[in-house]
């Protein structure tokens, strides 16, 4: 018999957790998998991933490209440019460990590398904005190809699976961080492939989303007129690139980052002290087209840190925690008490508002 509306759990979609050592302790990869393992109803096995901060202490100075190949004659192309571009000091296949619950994966390969100093030299570049484009290039220019990490001492680990299955199959045991973020997805109008899982990445920014970007094409058309391309069939690419052009091109502060993607409302602005007022308003004025619309709760990581925010309704779950130097962020209270059983505190965040936590020595 067909069951009607209100007789069938519909799960509400997509689980994200995270959590940060403000002391910068390293913290084992199965610490964050398990707090997915309590929300797996959230997400249906087509998209698992984690994204890790402090991994590589051996080639903290280099860039870590992580990258998913098609074929053999694709990654034979692909390396070609690396060689070209970039000073090649450690490559190999990402350690992975066989489960039947991941299946059709495509080959996965690590390189560490630092731009060539010639080809530095002669771009006139800063060696994040090379790394960037070269990045770029690979996924809009090359088929078959594409880079999902980039940072230095970072590293994404993702695939069409759930999320602890994703963990297992990665070996995340084996690796240690001062940060950690994860996500697991139940895509509803986008499809399930291991480039469309989260999360998103571009050089150390990572983002994991759990929500429904309604302005999508609008942020999409501004943030391509600055050399982005989006190509990866899935909304929340876009907000991996509006940060890192907003944070790392226009320079703003991550509370400033917040209030253009999370704009307050103007009636809200009016209302402010007039310092404040001026500077939300240009924000807003300047910045229009990069306001994220629809339910969502994102984390951003980032080298030394990790922000959570959520839209400006707060049309999406998300609970922060605190003990000692630690904090959680998780889409539910439970998966925090997995990582904590005995916080400090315990408090939602509220809509717009942006929960920071970095290193105690300080962002660069």
């Amino acid at each position: 018999m067909l069951k009607k509306e209100g007789e069938i759990r519909i799960p509400s979609g997509c689980a994200i957790s995270g959590l940060i050592s403000k002391k910068e302790k390293g913290i084992c990869g199965d610490t964050i998998v398990e707090s997915m393992t309590v929300m797996h109803e959230r997400s249906n096995g087509l998209g698992g991933g984690f994204a890790g901060y402090g991994i590589y202490p051996q080639y903290k100075d280099l860039y870590a490209l992580h990258i998913f190949y098609d074929g053999m004659r694709c990654r034979e192309i692909c390396e070609k440019f690396i060689d070209e571009v970039f000073e090649v000091v450690n490559l190999s296949k990402i350690p992975i460990r066989k489960t039947a619950k991941i299946t059709n994966e495509p080959l996965i390969w690590r390189y560490f590398v630092t731009p060539s100093h010639n080809k530095l030299k002669d771009s006139q570049l800063d060696e994040k904005e090379f790394t960037a484009r070269a990045v770029l290039k690979i996924n809009r220019e090359i088929d078959g190809c594409y880079v999902f990490s980039s940072g230095k001492n970072m590293g994404v680990f993702k695939a069409v699976g759930y999320p602890e299955d994703v963990g297992e199959f990665y070996r995340l045991d084996e690796y240690k961080g001062y940060s950690w973020t994860a996500h697991g997805r139940y895509p509803t109008n986008t499809p399930g492939w291991w480039g469309g899982a989260h999360p998103f990445s571009l050089l150390d920014y990572s983002i994991v989303h759990n929500g429904e970007i309604s302005s999508y094409d609008a942020n999409r058309r501004f943030i391509e007129m600055f050399g982005y391309k989006c190509t990866l069939k899935t909304d929340t690419e876009v907000i991996a690139y509006i940060f890192d052009y907003l944070l790392r091109h226009q320079k703003m502060k991550l509370e400033e980052a917040a209030s253009v993607i999370a704009a307050p409302f103007w009636s809200t602005i009016e209302t402010m002290p007039s310092e404040e007022r001026e500077k939300l308003t240009y924000l807003r004025n300047t910045f229009g087209s990069l306001l994220v619309t629809g339910p969502f709760s994102i984390l951003l990581g980032f080298e030394g840190g990790l922000m959570a925010l959520n839209d400006r309704l707060k049309l999406r779950s998300m609970v922060a925690a605190e003990k000692d130097d630690m904090v959680y962020f998780a889409s539910e209270e439970c998966a925090i008490r997995v990582m904590e059983p005995n916080p400090d505190r315990v408090w939602a965040p509220d809509g717009g508002e942006p929960v920071i936590a970095v290193l105690e020595g300080g962002l660069e």
